[in-house]
């Protein structure tokens, strides 16, 4: 079977193509990088052909509202087209926990539109919503200013790129959902919390102040805004293990697989 990732080369994506190797699928990474553009459609065919599930973990380069909206639509509508002319069998995409709460973003506006256009393709589909990813999270925090770090208090339940891939990699390998499902970490913290530990695990003399008003995505959250439904896949990972492990040198960035349910 040959699966078609797109985005392969990005954070999610390449642990994703690495698992799906280990299980002997035929993969094939797709990206700019490699001569695939999604969003003008080059080299799209070509990658598609013969394929029978797609995976889209790609991402908009630039996160603001209007720039996610224009990268999701053009993408959305030219993968789409290209999947149903191929005669993919299945078309998987990555979106994000909570994104039906969060449309005063227009990030999140973007992410809508994008899972819109796959259930309206007339493809079978699974459309896997993720919580925030540790590494996410941790960059956030490490990329900031020199000044203190102002973030929502909000709760969130955060989960390890690693274990998102597995749960995409569990979803390419059975039948279709036709439907949303949610994959999330073990453990619920406040984002300021968390925050508080990336800044001491490095050592960072910077403070966390926690403000309520602090924006998401230019959305402002409320303190469930971004938990996961009570049926969601939880992943094995915490936050204090990958946390640890993420501060040693060479730390890998797979680990062996094993097969489980999203459903």
């Amino acid at each position: 079977m040959k699966i078609v990732v797109i985005g392969g080369s990005g954070r999610i994506g390449e642990k994703l193509v690495y698992n799906l190797r280990q299980d002997d699928f035929r993969v094939l990474g797709a990206s700019p990088s490699c001569g695939v553009d999604a969003v003008t459609g080059k080299g799209l065919d070509e990658a598609l052909n013969d394929a029978q599930v797609v995976v889209d973990v790609s991402n908009s380069p630039a996160l603001d509202g209007a720039s996610a909206l224009r990268y999701f639509e053009a993408a959305g509508r030219r993968l789409t087209a290209a999947a149903n002319a191929a005669g993919v069998q299945h078309y998987i995409a990555l979106s994000i926990v909570g994104t039906d709460r969060l449309q005063a973003s227009g990030y999140f506006q973007a992410k809508k539109l994008q899972e819109d256009l796959i259930k309206a393709s007339g493809l079978n589909y699974s459309i896997l919503r993720s919580t925030q990813f540790f590494e996410f999270i941790a960059g956030v925090v490490q990329d900031g200013t020199r000044d203190d770090v102002v973030i929502s208090p909000a709760l969130a339940q955060p989960i390890s790129g690693l274990d998102v891939a597995e749960a995409l990699a569990d979803l390419a390998a059975g039948e279709p959902l036709n439907r949303m499902v949610e994959v999330a970490g073990p453990e619920r913290f406040r984002l300021s919390d968390i925050a508080e530990e990336v800044l001491t695990a490095y050592e960072d003399s910077r403070r966390i102040i926690a403000d309520s008003s602090a924006p998401y995505f230019g959305a402002t959250l409320t303190e469930d805004s971004l938990l996961p439904g009570g049926e969601a896949r939880i992943a094995d990972l915490r936050f204090e293990d990958w946390l640890r492990a993420s501060l040693q040198p060479g730390a890998p960035s797979e680990r062996p697989r094993k097969m489980g349910s999203v459903a």
